[in-house]
């Protein structure tokens, strides 16, 4: 109930559907999606949270895997970078197949205006990992916000058509700004820039009239942006110019055509983060012992076969190694009840051996990783 966030200045955040946020527990929620299905044979489910949490998110979807439910679900959510690859990939596994979220008005200045919290780069970022762990991703995006100029609107497209051309964005929806009484825009319009048309507040009738001080038409943009849109969500046309899609003349853009793409460059593939918490999906592992010898050395192997969902995974560790995290992954598995830091891990680990971070970013460890067999969350 409510949402977490509480701060974007064009929603109705003074209302208690939205101002007074009070979160159920996992276990709770998942009761009640067995409840539904074992009523209704429904298995698909839609969370109508204003923003699902990321941490509640997680919490869901172990609690769904450690009562080995099968079940498809999606929800919104607001862009955070906490919505790593690992966690995305964990919330596909339990069932997760979309969400959507609000880029709003593509614009990092803007969307300070809007107070939403994050920036074009980050959305971009949490979008790659959404996809490419396979779950699909809708964008809320809004123009006509006040003081958007002309050059900003056009600046937004390109930022979407850059998205959608990346394949990192699969749906999308342009609304309009609309002004409603209990905003902080609706209720410090001064602010804002707008000049509110005074009118009586009847029963529902939320929407306030108000002209913004730019003076810009900004519904002469609706069929342009909502056509271009119409044809990036169908994979074409990505190379027309911004311009052909109006009838009317518009600024170029000013945004790099590599942006977005560049924005994907950064990686945090060798970042250790010790108060990550490690999750191991999958204990199912087959342990074969073997010699392997070569120019007369020989050395001590074991190679490790995983039976996943969709493939079959081998390995190859040294030995000890091996036998060592077969231990780990079998104490610490999804149904257990402990949850294990990164640091404890390293700890563990160098009780026994040496150079954890050699370990933990080996090649075989980041295949585990890749399949989704250990997480760090």
């Amino acid at each position: 109930h409510g949402c977490y966030w509480g701060k974007c200045t064009f929603c109705d955040i003074s209302l208690d559907y939205i101002r007074l946020y009070e979160p159920v527990s996992a276990k709770i929620l998942v009761d009640r999606m067995e409840e539904l299905i074992s009523t209704t044979g429904e298995t698909g489910f839609h969370f109508v949270d204003e923003a699902a949490p990321p941490a509640l998110m997680r919490e869901v979807a172990l609690e769904i895997l450690r009562r080995n439910l099968v079940v498809t679900w999606w929800t919104n959510i607001r862009f955070e970078k906490s919505f790593t690859q690992d966690l995305c990939l964990l919330l596909k596994i339990s069932g997760c197949v979309a969400v959507s979220g609000g880029l709003e008005v593509a614009s990092d200045r803007l969307l300070k205006l809007i107070d939403k919290g994050v920036s074009v780069d980050q959305v971009a970022r949490v979008t790659r990992n959404f996809t490419e762990a396979g779950i699909m991703v809708h964008a809320y995006l809004m123009y006509g916000y006040p003081t958007q100029t002309v050059q900003e609107t056009v600046d937004s497209l390109e930022m979407v058509r850059q998205l959608f051309e990346m394949g990192i964005l699969q749906s999308g929806f342009w609304h309009q700004f609309a002004m409603t009484a209990h905003s902080p825009v609706g209720i410090n319009p001064e602010e804002y820039g707008v000049i509110p048309v005074k009118q009586e507040i009847l029963f529902v009738n939320n929407d306030i009239d108000f002209t913004d001080k730019t003076g810009i038409d900004h519904s002469k943009f609706s069929f342009g942006l909502k056509k271009s849109l119409f044809n990036y969500m169908h994979g074409i046309n990505f190379e027309m110019p911004l311009q052909s899609w109006f009838d009317f003349k518009i600024p170029k853009t000013t945004i790099h055509p590599d942006y977005i793409h560049d924005a994907l460059l950064e990686e945090e593939n060798f970042s250790f983060k010790p108060n990550s918490k490690v999750i191991f999906l999958d204990k199912n592992v087959i342990a074969e012992d073997y010699i392997k010898t070569k120019k007369g050395n020989s050395w001590q192997l074991c190679q490790l076969t995983f039976h996943l969902k969709t493939n079959i995974l081998k390995i190859e560790l040294d030995q000890e190694k091996a036998h060592w995290l077969i231990k780990i992954l079998n104490e610490h598995s999804v149904e257990s009840a402990k949850k294990l830091s990164l640091l404890q891990l390293k700890t563990d680990f160098e009780n026994s051996f040496e150079d954890f971070e050699l370990f933990w970013f080996s090649k075989p460890l980041q295949q585990l990783k890749e399949n989704g067999v250990i997480l760090s969350l």
